[in-house]
């Protein structure tokens, strides 16, 4: 079982895919990776020895910012936009949508469940 930033990946996928388990590593990024310590991108995970294993997590760690650290970050960065009271910030704050959705009739995920106002 190779376990790499705090994940275990599945033992029976290919590499570039169970790469992307690890919170912050797509498969864009995943691939870079992997050509970059020179492994095969059908070589699945059961098959890597330590050394492959340890090669990985280096360069994961040395130039990617990857699970609690990014989630801090990225927490972090939505309370600073709170704070300053932007515009994002304040759609966070309400819980609707912060792209620029429309919001009359869609946006279920994000308002909830639908409030039903009395009738008359």
């Amino acid at each position: 079982m190779a376990r790499i930033a705090g994940v275990d990946l599945p033992k029976k996928k290919r590499i570039e895919y169970a790469l992307t388990y690890i919170y912050g590593i797509g498969l864009n990024s995943s691939r870079n990776i992997l050509r970059a310590v020179n492994i095969s991108f059908d070589k699945r995970v059961s098959d890597l020895n330590e050394d492959e294993v340890s090669l990985v997590a280096k360069k994961i760690q040395e130039n990617y910012m990857v699970e609690g650290d990014l989630r801090k970050k990225i927490t972090m960065d939505i309370k600073a936009l709170m704070d300053i009271g932007s515009y994002r910030g304040l759609r966070h704050r309400k819980g609707l949508p912060v792209r620029g959705q429309t919001t009359k009739n869609n946006a279920r995920t994000r308002k909830g469940k639908k409030k039903t106002v009395g009738s008359k």
